[in-house]
């Protein structure tokens, strides 16, 4: 694609008669030549015949649009004319700023303005965008999918989800079936005293199978004690401050907590690392 100015310079030449016989003439150009030429009489003094031959100079102007070649598509039709999305009928992504959806409307109005009905469909899709984005200002609304993102990506989130991982099929079957069966026992069997000697047990097959896992005594020691403390504090302040028990009868506060202890116990011996 070019643009500018084009001319032809001057041309100046000079015969010179060779002496001796004959009539033939020497010619020295002294500049290339293109364009139109305008020829004068040649002209002879003192024995020395020269000519002056001018060329006009041609100007030409070669200009072409650079932005969607408007020239040739003036009339052209926008394609995405039919579209119902506005971001997808001007080519811009949800999350575009003003100045890439004003750049995007500027440049489809210039490719398509020849076509009334392109340009209608263009500006109706940049306004409707305009408007949402003014509503969403003076409305917003809590974008739950970005909340979660910037919390997954906090340092300390990432370091916490980093002492986890997913082990094999069998040994969630494993944890999974042994915690369930103390589960169904707690619930089925309580007793006057609460749900003692299920809870030894689910401390008990914790450092277990951490231990199976890890091959580390004092790791499995360690997760097994903090998970179980943790595991009980957090089950009491439920049902104490947050939830009253589900279950019916008189010591149904210690086996509900006993229940949600499980749940962690579980977690901590299936996923911690």
């Amino acid at each position: 694609m070019t643009s500018g100015l084009t001319y032809s310079p001057l041309r100046y030449s000079l015969h010179l008669p060779a002496q001796g016989l004959g009539s033939h003439k020497k010619q020295i150009t002294f500049l290339p030549s293109f364009g139109i030429s305008v020829g004068f009489d040649s002209q002879q003094r003192n024995g020395l015949a020269w000519s002056y031959k001018q060329r006009v100079p041609s100007i030409k102007c070669a200009m072409d649009a650079t932005y969607g070649d408007a020239n040739n598509d003036s009339t052209a039709i926008f394609p995405r004319i039919s579209v119902k999305d506005p971001y997808k009928r001007l080519g811009i992504s949800r999350e575009a700023s003003e100045d890439e959806i004003q750049a995007s409307r500027n440049f489809l109005i210039q490719k398509y303005g020849g076509h009334k009905p392109s340009v209608d469909a263009i500006e109706a899709a940049h306004d409707k965008i305009i408007m949402q984005q003014f509503y969403d200002r003076k409305n917003p609304k809590i974008n739950i999918k970005k909340k979660v993102r910037e919390v997954t990506q906090h340092r300390y989130i990432q370091a916490l989800t980093g002492r986890f991982r997913t082990p094999t099929k069998s040994v969630i079957l494993k944890t999974s079936i042994t915690f369930l069966v103390l589960g169904a026992l707690t619930v089925l069997f309580p007793t006057e005293e609460g749900p003692t000697l299920q809870v030894a047990i689910s401390l008990i097959v914790t450092m277990y199978f951490i231990y199976d896992r890890l091959k580390s005594k004092l790791r499995a020691f360690l997760y097994g004690a903090g998970s179980f403390a943790f595991s009980w504090l957090l089950g009491t302040f439920l049902m104490v401050s947050v939830m009253p028990p589900i279950l019916k009868g008189p010591r149904s506060l210690e086996v509900t907590t006993s229940l949600i202890s499980y749940i962690i116990l579980w977690v901590s011996s299936t996923y911690l690392r």
